[in-house]
This record gives structure tokens, C-alpha cells and sequence, in this order.
């Protein structure tokens, strides 16, 4: 018992030997520190776990929620790598692939460009440029500098210190695209755009881009960086059919690239984006909305200040002739036709000097217009054309219709028309090579041949008269009894020596001019009167050189033409066409202070009209009607032709000191034969008139040829059935519709009669029809 009752006062030993449990420096083992065994031990165990399982569980959760952001961007930047790897090798395959489809880079090559004609005026100022760009290349150096600098600043900000590829400028276009959600910006460089424009086809596919990057690559390495721009600027497309800078400049401006001032260079940068629809022809206020911004865009990289940014705004460019206009393409599709027989096909850029004045065609397109914008409505008349040349045959102006804009066809050259009574000269001059005079008396009065019964315009008749009256007043009766005289062979060979090409019919029409020929042969033909009797080929070619002018390729040698005509019969015909400006049918063309002479022509219905005439300085020749045969209101070669040619003749003669023309006016005879007729001209001193022959009357000229009858119906053969008007060309280029030329000309009952010249309306005072007296007839008037 006792012992059970100190075991209950039991005092734990201590290692200090006193009781100071509750001191902090005492050493003691608290329940998790000991080794316990059963329930009680596990349930202090289990309560000491739960008390600091939240806090563990606590930081384990911050643990892992920041092991798993880093974990995931570690997880997307291994991911990229991968992804860069793959795509570099996929890349790399791809270029490998598609290279290995190109030729061998040692073939490369830059193509040629395509060659250039340039066609120059006498002053060398460009008429126009033919060819696939447009335009000639010029260097760099040569070309106004503020058009690289726009070009550069617009396209290629970076130009310069790039390799061809512009990363920086490919991730910019990149991120504009994708925010926008449209395309935006491209990121080519203009070395990969000059690449593209060179080699390879517009095509938008990878193996296209590929490629695109090879070959600029290739660029970058093979030319300089000033190389490359200039090249670039030659080829790019600019609109209107314009490739290069030169090319645009001209379309736009009318001038040379180098001449090109700040505004201007602008507005051609900012072509390059959408030619077709910034195009200064088509929308002038969308193109000057992007040369301003071009203008900013200059600014900004510092290429111009804020003055010359007002100064170009001031200077906004006009709008845009239409294109191709100006009579001066008509000169230049002519040029192109007869290149190829010259020089044979072009291969280099060459330069094709020319005969043409350029203030003489403008003169010649200002004559016509302000002719038929004045009369050319209430006549019906629609189109005109005009050459003239000098007296070797040089064309100095050639304007091949009213508008080049409207209708590309020339109907000075390519056209071929009834001449009418302008005809006549070759008539008259083959009758004075077979021995007449201008003083050979003819009666005018109806006249049979075969089935043909010419009449006179005003359906009267004069009597006697001589042939220089004849011819000034275009009497038809007299004309036709010249062929008869003469015989229609006579008169081919005569016309065709003297410069007419075109095939005649040898029928007793031709006398009032029924063959057709074009305006330039015929006008050209009247040259060998002008010029004293020597050939004058029309020619518009005077030299064809290199690019550099280091070789000729071409020189006409029209210098020492052959003689046609005698100097008197050249002479007397001369004096007789006077008398048709002075006294007859083309008293319109009057030049003051300057001897002219010519010739009217008017064909049936007046559907054309012609006037041609000559001073000792210009042979011209004008033409009015319309492209589909439609008659004119009465319109006449004194009429709206004479207009014309008088006022251009007066603007080309104005400064030039009068001369007179060959034989000064005044009649003279051939002492000798002439070397081209049959029979010698009456003798008589030269300014002197011969005496008149005995006898001249037409019964008794014809005698001599067909016995004593004067009766040649059943003597001269039948006239031909009336040929086929030749279609003129449509305004518009279309396919050419046949004409349906009524023949009503008063020449006979059947419908197979020769069409003829009707004749010119005499000049009378007061406007009246001049009525033939009896006192007419008997003094040949």
C-alpha cells in the first residue's frame, strides 16, 4: 500500500537536479519527438499532420502554378523552334526544288530590251516613238533626279542598303495586310520587280515568288544598285502603252524624261502602284491625289523640303492629251510602213530623221480643222487630208485626217480616189508635147465619144476658146477632146513619168480624171511642174541612223532626180495653172504677194474635192469628203479644199521673201523637141507668146488624126463599164463598206457610163451662173 502511494508521488529525475520544467532553457522531447506506442501516440501524430498539412499544401500550389506558366512559355518557345527548323528545311526544299527547275545561273542574262524607233522632225525634235515600250532608254544620269528619288522613296524606301530582299519591309507589308484584313502594301523590292518584269511571267504563284527571290538575289550581285534603278526605270509600265520613264514622260507631258520637273516626276512614281487606273489620261484627280502622296513620302525621308512641297503642288500637272493624238502619228505610221523595206526588220534601238517641219504640220492640222469646224457641218463634209512638199519630193507636212485620235487611217497616203478635173494638167501637158500651145484654139461645144456625152459644170458652153482658158475655166468638153488627141496612152505614160503610180485606165474618161490615185502621188506628180520639170518622188525618210548615230543604216538619195518635162512645157503649164487661181475655178487660193498656180477637182455628187497648187517654195494638196462615200452638199475643189490651202499657205509662206514661180508667169516655146512628146512645140522666143497655129480648130486637129470626120463615135472604142468606186476606210477601223456611187451626171442614158469630174463652177459676179453670149463665142471667151 505504502509503496503504491510514493509510487503516486513518483518525482520525474531531472538531469539539473531541480524542478524547473517551466524554464525555457530546459532541454525536454515533446510528444513528436518521442517513441510512442498505441492509440495515444497516434492520435497526437495524426492531430500534429493535420495542423500543418494546408500550409504544405498552400505552397505546393503556389509551386505548381508557377512551374506551369514558365513550363508553357518554355514549352512555346521549344515548340518554335521545332516549328523554325521544319519550316527552314521545308523552305530550303522548296527553293531547292524550284530553283532546280530554272536554267543554270550561268545562262542568265538580262533580255534585250524591245528597240525603239524614234522618229525626229529637220530640227531633230521628236515627232514620236514607235516600238513595243513606247519610249528610247536614257541613263540614269541623263533623267531628271528627282525621278529616281520618287521612285525610290514610293517603292522602295530601303533601296539602298538592302540585298535584294527586305525582310523589314516583308514583315511591315506582312502586319498592315493582316490588321487591315485586306492587301495593303507589297513587299517586293524594285530589284525583285525588275526581276519579275525581266524573266518572269504576272502569275501570282510560290514557284513564280521563288524564283522572283533568286533572281533578285542574282541582280544584286551581278549590277550595281544605280544599274538596277536605271533598268528598272526603262522597262517599268506606266500606262498608255508607255514602258519607261521616257516613254510616260512623252504620253503625259510631251517632253523628255529629262526634263521632267518635281510635280511631274511625282505623278509618274505614283503610276507604278495601278497604272491603269492612275493614269492622268483617264482619272487626272486620282493622279494627283497620289503624286501628293508621293510628294509626302519625299519629305519624310528627307529627299525634298517643305517649299518644294508647295512648289510641286503648284505646279500639278495638266490633264493628259488623248492617246496617241496629233497629226504627227499619221507621219510616224507611214515611217513604220516603209521601215522594213529600207532596213529590214529592227533590231536595235535606231532614230529615223525625217522631212516633216513640225510648225508646218501643225500649221497643215490647224488649216483643216479650222475649215471643217467652220463649213464642215452644214456641208457634209466629215474628213479632210493635206501634203505638202517641197521641190525634191520632201513631205514637209502630212496630215492623214481630221482627228488621229478618232481614225488611224491615212487618206492622204493609203486612200485612192477619183483626182477629178485635178487630173487635168497631165492631160493638157501631154497635148503641148505633142505640139500644142497654150494658144491652140478648141471649140467647146457637145462632144460624142461613143456612148459618153461630157457636159460643163454649168451645162453651157463658150465656143472657141484657147487652151489656157479651157483649163483655168476646167471646161469638160475640151479635156475630153485632148484625150483624143493625145490618146489615153499618151496621157498614162506622161502621168506616170511624172510620178503617178497608181494603175490608169485607158479610156476616154481619164481626162476628167476616173482613175484613182492617192493625194501624196498626185501631189507629188504636180511638184515636176513647180520644180521645172524634174521627178519629185514624195519621200518622208531622210536618214535612218543607230541609237548613238555611230552608223547610218539608211540615206535617201532623192538629189539627183531625172528630168520629166521640158523646161517650156513646165514653163507654159505653169502660166496656164495661174490662170486657175487668178481668173478661174481656184480664185480661193489666192496668195498675196506670191505667185501660185493649181488645180480644182470635184467628182461626181461632189463626193470628193480636191484642190492642188504650188508656190516655188510648196507643192499641196488638200482633200475633202467623207470615209463612206456620202456626197457633199455641193461642195467644190474651190470651195472648202481652196480655203484650206490658202490658209495654210499663207502661215507656211509667212516671213519668207515672195519668189516667182518657174517661167515667172509668162509663156514660152521649146526651141528644140522637148524629148518626150512626139512632135516639137512651136517655135517663138522664151516670154514671148507664139503665134497661134493655123489651123486650130478642133475639126481640124482632129482630121489629122482620124481623117476628115469629125464624127469619132464609131472610130474610138467604147467606153468601159463604170468601175467600182474604191471604199474608203470606216471612221472607226471597222470592216470597209461598199459605196454606192449613183452616176447621174448628165453623160448619156445607159448606166455603163465612165464616171467623170462635173466640172468646177466658173466664177461669175454676184454668184450667178455667167451665161454665153454670142459675143462670147465669137472672141472665145
Amino acid at each position: 500500500m505504502a509503496g503504491r502511494g510514493k509510487s503516486r508521488d513518483r518525482i520525474e529525475p531531472s538531469f539539473s537536479g531541480r524542478d524547473d520544467r517551466d524554464d525555457d532553457d530546459d532541454f525536454s522531447l515533446d510528444a513528436d519527438d518521442r517513441v510512442v506506442r498505441g492509440r495515444s501516440s497516434k492520435r497526437v501524430a495524426s492531430k500534429s499532420s493535420r495542423t500543418r498539412q494546408p500550409e504544405r499544401r498552400r505552397r505546393g500550389r503556389r509551386e505548381r502554378e508557377g512551374g506551369s506558366f514558365f513550363g508553357f512559355i518554355r514549352l512555346i518557345v521549344y515548340w518554335c523552334i521545332v516549328f523554325g527548323i521544319w519550316a527552314g528545311i521545308g523552305i530550303a526544299g522548296l527553293v531547292v526544288y524550284y530553283g532546280s527547275r530554272m536554267p543554270s545561273a550561268s545562262t542568265w542574262a538580262i533580255p534585250e530590251r524591245p528597240p525603239n524607233v524614234k522618229i525626229t522632225a529637220v530640227d531633230g525634235s521628236v515627232i514620236a516613238n514607235r516600238g513595243t515600250t513606247g519610249g528610247e532608254a536614257i541613263a540614269l544620269e541623263d533623267m531628271s533626279p528627282y525621278i529616281p528619288e520618287a521612285i525610290v522613296a514610293i517603292e522602295d524606301r530601303r533601296f539602298y542598303s538592302h540585298f535584294g530582299v527586305d525582310p523589314i519591309g516583308l514583315a511591315r507589308a506582312f502586319v498592315t495586310n493582316l490588321t487591315t484584313g485586306h492587301m495593303v502594301q507589297g513587299g517586293s523590292t524594285l530589284t525583285q520587280q525588275l526581276a519579275k518584269n525581266l524573266f518572269l511571267s504576272p502569275e501570282r504563284t510560290l514557284e513564280r515568288k521563288v524564283q522572283e527571290v533568286l533572281l533578285a538575289l542574282w541582280l544584286e550581285q551581278k549590277y550595281t544598285k544605280d544599274q538596277i534603278l536605271a533598268m528598272y526605270l526603262n522597262r517599268v509600265f506606266f500606262g498608255s502603252n508607255a514602258y519607261g520613264v521616257e516613254a510616260a514622260s512623252r504620253r503625259y507631258f510631251n517632253k523628255s524624261a529629262r526634263d521632267v520637273n518635281l510635280g511631274e516626276a511625282a505623278l509618274l512614281a505614283g503610276l507604278v502602284k495601278a497604272p491603269s487606273r492612275l493614269s492622268p489620261a483617264r482619272d487626272p484627280q486620282a493622279a494627283n491625289a497620289r503624286a501628293q502622296v508621293v510628294l509626302q513620302t519625299m519629305r519624310d525621308q528627307g529627299y525634298i523640303t517643305d517649299d518644294e512641297v508647295k512648289t510641286a503642288m503648284s505646279q500639278t500637272p495638266a490633264k493628259a492629251k488623248r492617246y496617241w493624238s496629233g497629226a504627227g502619228h499619221y507621219v510616224a505610221d507611214m515611217v513604220m510602213d516603209q521601215l522594213p523595206g529600207l532596213i529590214g526588220d529592227v533590231k536595235e534601238d535606231i532614230v529615223v530623221d525625217t522631212t516633216i517641219d513640225k510648225t508646218l504640220e501643225k500649221r497643215a492640222e490647224q488649216s483643216l480643222n479650222d475649215v471643217l469646224g467652220k463649213d464642215g457641218a452644214k456641208l457634209d463634209a466629215s474628213q479632210a487630208a493635206l501634203v505638202s512638199l517641197d521641190g525634191t519630193g520632201a513631205i514637209r507636212a502630212l496630215v492623214g485626217g481630221r482627228d488621229y485620235a478618232d481614225s488611224q487611217f491615212n487618206r492622204a497616203v493609203t486612200a485612192k480616189r477619183q483626182p477629178g478635173s485635178s487630173f487635168k494638167p497631165f492631160v493638157y501637158a501631154a497635148a503641148l508635147e505633142k505640139g500644142l500651145t497654150p494658144f491652140s484654139v478648141f471649140n467647146d461645144a457637145p462632144i460624142r465619144i461613143g456612148d459618153w456625152t461630157p457636159e460643163n459644170y454649168e451645162k453651157k458652153y463658150n465656143g472657141e476658146v484657147t487652151l489656157a482658158a479651157a483649163l483655168a475655166k476646167s471646161l469638160n468638153t475640151v479635156a475630153a477632146q485632148l484625150v483624143i488627141y493625145d490618146g489615153p496612152d499618151q496621157v498614162i505614160k506622161l502621168a506616170h513619168r511624172l510620178g503617178i503610180e497608181s494603175e490608169l485606165q485607158p479610156n476616154a474618161s481619164i481626162a476628167l480624171g476616173t482613175s484613182e490615185v492617192s493625194l501624196t502621188e498626185l501631189t507629188g506628180a504636180y511638184a515636176a511642174f513647180m520644180n521645172g520639170g524634174y521627178k519629185a518622188t514624195p519621200h518622208v525618210i531622210r536618214r535612218v541612223t543607230t541609237a548613238d548615230g555611230s552608223k547610218v543604216l539608211y540615206e535617201n538619195t532623192y538629189d539627183n532626180p531625172p528630168r520629166v518635162l521640158s523646161e517650156a512645157i513646165a514653163a507654159n503649164m505653169n502660166t496656164m495653172m495661174m490662170g486657175v487661181i487668178n481668173q478661174g475655178t481656184g480664185k480661193s487660193a489666192k496668195l498675196s504677194g506670191w505667185q501660185a498656180a493649181g488645180k480644182t477637182g470635184t467628182t461626181q455628187n461632189s463626193r470628193d474635192a480636191l484642190f492642188v497648187g504650188f508656190t516655188s517654195n510648196l507643192t499641196t494638196g488638200v482633200w475633202f469628203g467623207n470615209d463612206d462615200g456620202k456626197p457633199m452638199k455641193k461642195v467644190t475643189g474651190g470651195g472648202l479644199p481652196a480655203k484650206a490651202w490658202q490658209e495654210f499657205m499663207v502661215a507656211a509662206h509667212k516671213g519668207l521673201s515672195p519668189a516667182p514661180l518657174f517661167g515667172n508667169g509668162q509663156f514660152m516655146a521649146d526651141p528644140a523637141n522637148s524629148g518626150f512628146g512626139d512632135q516639137p512645140m512651136a517655135s517663138a522666143e522664151p516670154g514671148v507668146a507664139p503665134p497661134l497655129e493655123e489651123p486650130t480648130t478642133i475639126g481640124s486637129i482632129l482630121s489629122g488624126v482620124f481623117g476628115e470626120s469629125t464624127d469619132v463615135s464609131g472610130r474610138y472604142p467604147q467606153a468601159p463599164d463604170r468601175p467600182k468606186r474604191q471604199p474608203m476606210a470606216p471612221t472607226h477601223g471597222g470592216p470597209i463598206p461598199p459605196a454606192d456611187v449613183a452616176q447621174d451626171g448628165g453623160y448619156g442614158d445607159g448606166d455603163a457610163l465612165p464616171p467623170g469630174d462635173i466640172g468646177e463652177p466658173e466664177p461669175s459676179p454676184g454668184g450667178r451662173p455667167r451665161r454665153t453670149t454670142l459675143l462670147d463665142l465669137i472672141m472665145g471667151q
